[in-house]
């Protein structure tokens, strides 16, 4: 071990002498404190945005004047997306998503106002987050100044010196490994205090914090051994730079963004317009549940009837137009639900397909881990669609409820009548609570990718050993 470090502390010179490696890493720790600035600055305005716009819509729905329960229920109401503290680290993909919900009997809304539709278009190609200084710009630090970390050495002959010496090849290899690591950890280091801070201050979880941390660690240290297995095998310097060069721009730059575009051909998604339209044709065949004498609700009247042992809706202890629509919104409930599913279930197969590629560009996986561990990926955006859904059928479902229990059914028909109920039963409905994903789900969803970062790693390290041991011999 005491010769291991003193080649990596004789490597550590080296580097430090050069000023443009300095100037480098100085550059990119300073630009991850900026990236972490930035993004959390972000974070915390527009969640303070959507608490001030969510109490401002609690507020309004619940001023409603005394009125009928099923005006209310056409009222709507919105709802606002918190954001994850740690989406300061990697928002994923929360600039595409809407972060609002409208909420409106008879209909199921997609969330709206994703922050790319109200931004440039320059957020398209990647916001500036620690996430995206560690995934892009890191690995290229790594390479620009680790590529000739080995075979400069070969180059100047002073390999061949250095195993005359007693010196075993594995043994310069891995001192070489181990200052380079040293280095990516200077790279990693400002990432990882804005991690523990979060952590520290109850932000964030800690479990979360530092799976993002091992991530990114074992993400860098994959770098790490691919730069000096490179090294290695490269008879010069600027041929192992031109390799490591290729890697990083297929690997970082092509495959992520390649890689949809095949899971696009692979599990076609049909357009918001097709499905709006496929959807709206099923919910007419339902009928309509605002007309208690449409036919489509015939055998729901007979049955209801019979369970009453009455002979017309009128003798009724209930009143029966609110009844429709309690049954019209269940079933327009499940046939929205089943839609939302169906779709999910599509981008869901799309994501495995990009997935898929993780064994390809092990930046995928890295991504992956990264957006499931931050709370920023397709399934916590899922959660909070579904847990907005629940919560707006409970309303609706809530509101006409009233209809049934609080406005006859003769005064209901009457139009010149007017149904009005007591707005305290608005203000008595509890207020939305988003609850993020559990520790162990999440772990679970995370599992997968941190696999493929993990074999990567040890395929490589491997690798990376056994030529290390070939090397003295090529040199001899």
């Amino acid at each position: 071990m005491n010769i291991l470090l003193r080649i990596a502390r004789e490597e550590w010179r080296y580097l430090f002498r050069d000023r443009a490696a300095v100037l480098s890493l100085a550059l990119l720790t300073l630009l991850t404190l900026l990236a972490a600035l930035n993004a959390y600055e972000h974070q915390r305005n527009a969640n303070a945005q959507r608490a001030h716009y969510q109490a401002r819509a609690n507020q309004e729905f619940e001023a409603q004047p005394d009125r009928h329960p099923h005006r209310v229920v056409h009222y709507g109401h919105f709802l606002f997306r918190p954001l994850n503290s740690l989406a300061a680290f990697d928002p994923g993909i929360d600039g595409y998503t809407g972060n609002s919900l409208y909420l409106e009997g008879h209909r199921q809304n997609s969330a709206n106002f994703g922050d790319v539709r109200q931004h440039s278009l320059l957020l398209r190609f990647g916001q500036l987050t620690p996430a995206f200084v560690l995934q892009v710009l890191a690995p290229l630090l790594l390479v620009f100044f680790g590529h000739a970390i080995v075979a400069r050495e070969r180059e100047s002959g002073t390999m061949r010196i250095l195993l005359a010496q007693g010196l075993r090849s594995r043994q310069l290899v891995m001192g070489k490994f181990l200052a380079l690591a040293g280095f990516a950890g200077l790279a990693l280091a400002p990432a990882l205090l804005g991690l523990a801070w979060l952590a520290a201050a109850g932000q964030a979880s800690w479990s979360m914090a530092l799976l993002l941390a091992a991530g990114y660690a074992g993400w860098l240290l994959l770098w790490t051994t691919i730069v000096v297995l490179a090294s290695t095998l490269a008879a010069r310097g600027r041929d192992a730079l031109l390799v490591l060069l290729t890697a990083w721009a297929v690997t970082v730059i092509m495959m992520p963004r390649w890689a949809p575009d095949v899971a696009n051909t692979a599990v076609a998604l049909p357009t918001r317009f097709e499905d709006n339209i496929n959807v709206q044709r099923d919910y007419l065949a339902l009928g309509d549940s605002h007309n208690p004498n449409d036919p489509k609700f015939a055998a729901f009247r007979e049955k209801l009837l019979a369970r009453y042992g009455v002979s017309r809706v009128e003798d009724l202890p209930v009143n029966y137009k609110g009844l429709v629509g309690m049954e019209g919104e269940r079933q327009s409930s499940a046939l929205f639900n089943r839609y939302a599913d169906e779709s999910f279930g599509r981008q869901e197969r799309q994501n495995a397909v990009v997935d898929a590629f993780g064994w390809l560009s092990p930046t995928l996986a890295l991504r992956r881990l990264s957006m499931t561990a931050a709370g920023t990926d397709l399934s916590a955006y899922r959660s909070f669609l579904e847990q907005g859904e629940r919560y707006r059928y409970d309303l609706v479902q809530g509101l006409n409820r009233l209809q049934v229990d609080e406005v006859r059914y003769a005064d209901d028909t009457n139009p010149n009548k007017e149904n009005r109920v007591s707005s305290t039963h608005w203000k008595a409905f509890p207020e939305f609570r988003y609850a993020g994903p559990q520790t162990g789900e999440t772990l679970r969803r995370a599992a997968p990718a941190a696999l493929v970062l993990l074999l990567w790693l040890v395929v490589l390290g491997g690798l990376t050993w056994a030529m290390a041991g070939r090397l003295g011999r090529s040199v001899r």
